[in-house]
Formats: C-alpha cells, sequence, structure tokens
C-alpha cells in the first residue's frame, strides 16, 4: 500500500520516463509535489524503493528506474460504488474510546458506510496512508454530522485510552481540535500519527497514553490536524 504521496510521485516518475527517456530531477520532483524542500523527496524515493517499486541506478544522473506499478494506481473506489465489508470475527463498537459488548447490533437503516483509509500509527509515526481499501459499517449513532472515516491502529501508545493494536477508530475529519483531544496529526506533511494534542504556548505537543513512549514537541507549523477521535471499533477474534 502506497500512501498518496508515494503514488503521485512514482506515477510522476513514470510519466517523464516514458515522455523523456529520463527520470526527473529532484527540484522538478520536489516541485510537482509542492514540497518544501527535497529532503522530502529523498524519504519518498527511499520508500519507494524498499518497496520494490523503483531502483537507483548507480554511475548515472538522475539513476532512477521504475520496476513495477502498483495496483492502486488505479483511481481509488469512488463513494457511490460501496465495497461489502466482510467481518473476520464479531464486532464491538464503542463511542470514544470505550470498549463495547460483543453482540451490538444496530438496524441497516442506522449505519453509513464509511471509507477504510488505511492505518494510523498509535507509537511511532509512519506515513499516512491515503487511499480507500474497504467500506466499514458504523452505526449513526457513533458519527452525528460531518465527514468521517476509519483508521485501523497500529501500535500500542495509546492502550491507556483504551484505544489498542488492531482497533479501528472513527475520525472525524477537521483541522482543528481543542487541548486534551485525541487527534489524526499529519507531522511534518509526511508521517501521521494518533495522540493526545495539548498546545504548550507557541509549541504543539503529542502525548501518547503509555508510559513507555514520550511525548513529542513540535513547531505550530509542523503539525496538522486532520480528524478527531469519535469512536472506536475493536474486533474479537
Amino acid at each position: 500500500m502506497l500512501t498518496r504521496k508515494q503514488h503521485e510521485l512514482l506515477m510522476f516518475i513514470h510519466e517523464r520516463i516514458k515522455e523523456h527517456g529520463v527520470s526527473p530531477s529532484f527540484d522538478e520532483m520536489k516541485e510537482a509535489l509542492d514540497l518544501a524542500s527535497k529532503s522530502g523527496i529523498h524519504r519518498l524515493i527511499t520508500a519507494l524503493e524498499e518497496r520494490g517499486f523503483v531502483r537507483r541506478l548507480a554511475h548515472r544522473a538522475r539513476a532512477l528506474e521504475v520496476v513495477r506499478m502498483p495496483e492502486q494506481a488505479a483511481p481509488p473506489t469512488p463513494r457511490g460504488a460501496v465495497k461489502p465489508f466482510t467481518p473476520r470475527g464479531q464486532a464491538g463498537l464503542a463511542p470514544n474510546s470505550t470498549v463495547a459488548p460483543t453482540n451490538f447490533q444496530v438496524s441497516a437503516n442506522d449505519v453509513r458506510e464509511l471509507p477504510v483509509l488505511g492505518k494510523i500509527a498509535a507509537g511511532t509515526p509512519i506515513e499516512a496512508i491515503q487511499y480507500e481499501r474497504d467500506r466499514m459499517p458504523v452505526p449513526e449513532s457513533l458519527l452525528g454530522g460531518g465527514d468521517h472515516f476509519v483508521l485501523e491502529v497500529q501500535g500500542d501508545s495509546m492502550i491507556e485510552a483504551g484505544i489498542f493494536d488492531g482497533d479501528y477508530v472513527i475520525i472525524k475529519r477537521t483541522d482543528t481540535a481543542n487541548n486534551g483531544d485525541i487527534v489524526v496529526a499529519l507531522v511534518l506533511g509526511e508521517e501521521a500519527t494518533l495522540k493526545r494534542l495539548r498546545r504548550k504556548g507557541g509549541a504543539i505537543a503529542l502525548e501518547p497514553a503509555n508510559s513507555a513512549y514520550e511525548t513529542r514537541i513540535y513547531g505550530p507549523d509542523q503539525v496538522q490536524v486532520q480528524g478527531k477521535l469519535a469512536g472506536l471499533i475493536r474486533r474479537y477474534h
């Protein structure tokens, strides 16, 4: 699974090689992806190389070769084209960070199909995944107004808030949050994490809910809120 930026860069490199016979320069890639620095391009290329999509060619200028194209090169599934969600076990449903009973049932008329956009780190930040990989029926009682999406939790840094590895968090899309809200935070424009947000003077702290992890402090321009926690879905296998 590629992030949106990884996918955009791979497609840009592919099209430029097809058109001109050589890969674009780092400056051209930075401009095409609207990144602030070439270090972001270096990270994206390294990620593509590690995943086997591109290869660096030694002793050559603009030495990149596209090895393979991803299945997700096609546009994500349109919102109107709903794919069925196949449960792997009993589903527990709960608002915020509480654990729900295993036999929670709702009427089909009271659910909304939400896109599952991939995984979110509850630990060391991982790159944000932006592609819809499935759809999940979620009770309207957990949602209210606004746009929502679902992310699978990876990591254990929020276990003291009742959020465990493998849980699914329901996120209300927003770019604002209050102190103490659990949010999806995009760090440095590329990495996403699930943490509790605190504003401390001119800085932003992203706090874990696990004493084994440290709070990370960022400048106000280094963190972008993408949504805040609205509910939790846990499966029991």
